[in-house]
C-alpha cells in the first residue's frame, strides 16, 4: 500500500505523535483479551446463561397453539402465535409476559406489571390513560435478553402482567382507592409491583398501597422536571400533588424523598414552598451535570435510604429532554439524555426497590412510539439491574402487614 504521508513529509499529528517516519501499525484482528472490551466480555457471558425457560416456552406454544404446518423446517413454530414470537403478532402484554387473569395467583411471580390507565389528574394535555396500551404495544419490540447486562429475564426471574386497574374516569378519589387496593394486593403477595401510568397523580395511591402492607420506612427517588409536591392544584389532588400526600403517610417521611432533574419554567412556587417546609431533597439538572451520574446516584441513595428500609422509584418520562419524549403532557427542554436517565435509574435500582412506577406517557402526542419505547426501556433496565445485582425479591422482607382482599363468589 502506498504511504499516504510520502508526499507530505512535514505533516505531523502532534497529539498522536505520528509522523511520516513512524507509520501506524494496524491489526485487522486485535487481541480481545488484551483490549478487555466490555462488548466481548458480554458475548462470553451469554454462554453462561441458561435457556431452559425458552425451551419450555416453545413447547408450551406448541401445546397451546398446535403444531405448525408440515412445510415448516423449524418445528418449534406453532400454528397460532403464542408467547414472544413473532413480535408483530399476538395480544400484547408487557414484554409478552403471561397475562394473569386470576390475580389471586400473582404471588407466584417475582414481579407483576400493573396498568393504570388514568389521566383525570392531568391539568393541561390529556392522553396518558392510553399510556399502558402504548407501552405494552411497543414492548413487543424487545426480547428478555440484554447483551450488555448479560441478563435474560425469562431465564432468571418470573414476570407477569395482571392487566389494568379498573379506574373511574370521573372520580379521582375513587380511582385512588382502586389503585391503592390493587397495588396493596400485588405487594402483599410478594410480587414486585411495576406500575405503568397514567398521569403522575397515581404516585400517591401507588405508594400508599405499598405503605399499607408494611410498618417499615419507605424512601422515594423521583425522576422529574417538576416538583409535584403542592397540596392541591385547581382545588383537587392532581398530577402536580402526589408527593405532598405520599409524604403525609406515617412511614413515608419527606426527608427520604429525593427528586432528581427538577428545573425549568414549570415548577410551581407552591410546591417549592412545601419542599422547603418539609426538608425534602432536590437535585437540579445542573447539579447532575456538575456531580456526574455516579455521584448523583450515590448521594440520592444515601438520602433516600437514610434510616429507611426500602426505596420506591417514580420515573416521570418528562424528566427526559422533550426532544426525545414528545409523547407527554408537560414536555420540557433541558432534561436528561436517554442514556443518562437509564444509567441513573439503574444505579438507584441496584440497591433494591419496593416498587416502580413509570408515568406520563401520552401516546396521542407521541411520534413513532419513541416515548413509549423509552418508558419500556426504563422498566426492563430496572428489572435487569435487580436481577444482575441479586436484589430481585429483596422487597419481600418489608411486607409485615399483608392485606387480604376478598375475591368474588365462584361462578357456577
Amino acid at each position: 500500500m502506498k504511504d499516504l504521508f510520502a508526499s507530505r513529509p512535514d505533516r505531523i499529528t502532534k497529539h498522536a505523535g505520528i509522523s511520516s517516519k513512524t507509520p501506524i501499525q494496524r491489526n485487522h484482528h486485535p487481541d480481545f483479551d488484551k483490549l478487555q472490551l466490555r462488548g466481548w466480555k458480554s458475548a462470553e457471558a451469554e454462554a453462561n446463561l441458561p435457556s431452559a425457560a425458552w425451551e419450555k416456552e416453545k413447547q408450551w406454544a406448541l401445546r397451546m397453539g398446535l403444531t405448525g404446518a408440515e412445510s415448516l423446517t423449524d418445528k418449534s413454530i406453532p400454528t397460532f402465535a403464542r408467547g414472544e414470537l413473532p413480535h408483530y403478532a399476538g395480544i400484547n402484554t408487557f414484554l409478552k409476559a403471561p397475562y394473569i387473569e386470576d390475580v389471586t395467583r400473582v404471588g407466584a411471580y417475582d414481579a407483576a406489571v400493573i396498568g393504570i390507565p388514568f389521566d383525570g389528574g392531568t391539568t393541561y394535555r390529556p392522553g396518558t390513560r392510553f399510556g399502558p396500551q402504548g407501552v405494552r404495544k411497543i414492548s413487543a419490540l424487545y426480547t428478555p435478553y440484554n447483551y450488555e447486562m448479560g441478563v435474560d429475564l425469562r431465564e432468571q426471574m418470573t414476570l407477569c402482567d395482571v392487566g389494568d386497574v379498573f379506574t373511574i374516569p370521573a372520580n379521582i378519589e375513587k380511582t385512588f382507592d382502586q389503585i391503592t387496593r390493587a397495588v396493596s394486593h400485588v405487594a402483599s403477595s410478594g410480587a414486585l409491583p411495576v406500575m405503568i401510568g397514567g398521569d403522575h397523580s397515581i404516585g400517591f395511591p401507588c405508594v400508599r398501597g405499598i405503605a399499607q402492607c408494611t410498618s417499615k420506612r419507605i424512601g422515594i427517588v423521583h425522576f422529574d422536571r417538576h416538583i409535584d409536591i403542592q397540596e392541591k392544584d385547581l382545588d383537587e389532588r392532581m398530577h402536580t400533588t402526589p408527593w405532598f400526600h405520599a409524604t403525609d403517610l406515617a412511614n413515608v417521611p419527606a426527608v427520604n424523598l429525593v427528586q432528581i432533574g427538577i428545573g425549568g419554567w414549570q415548577v410551581p412556587r407552591e410546591g417549592v414552598e412545601v419542599a422547603r417546609e418539609r426538608n425534602t431533597n432536590i437535585f437540579t439538572m445542573r447539579d447532575v451535570e456538575e456531580l456526574g451520574l455516579a455521584e448523583t446516584a450515590a448521594r440520592a441513595l444515601e438520602l433516600a435510604w437514610k434510616d429507611a428500609d426500602a426505596v420506591y422509584i417514580s420515573f416521570d418520562i418528562d424528566s427526559v429532554d422533550c426532544g426525545f419524549v414528545p409523547g407527554t403532557g408537560w414536555p420540557e427542554p433541558g432534561g436528561f439524555l436517554p442514556r443518562e436517565a437509564l444509567e441513573l435509574v439503574s444505579l438507584v435500582a441496584a440497591e433494591g426497590i419496593c416498587g416502580l412506577e413509570v408515568v406520563e406517557v401520552s401516546p396521542p402526542y407521541d411520534q413513532s412510539e419513541i416515548t413509549a419505547l423509552l418508558a419500556t426501556r426504563v422498566i426492563v433496565d430496572v428489572l435487569g439491574t435487580l436481577v444482575s445485582h441479586g436484589k430481585m425479591g429483596a422487597h419481600r422482607s418489608i411486607i409485615d402487614k399483608p392485606v387480604s382482599i376478598p375475591a368474588g363468589p365462584e361462578v357456577a
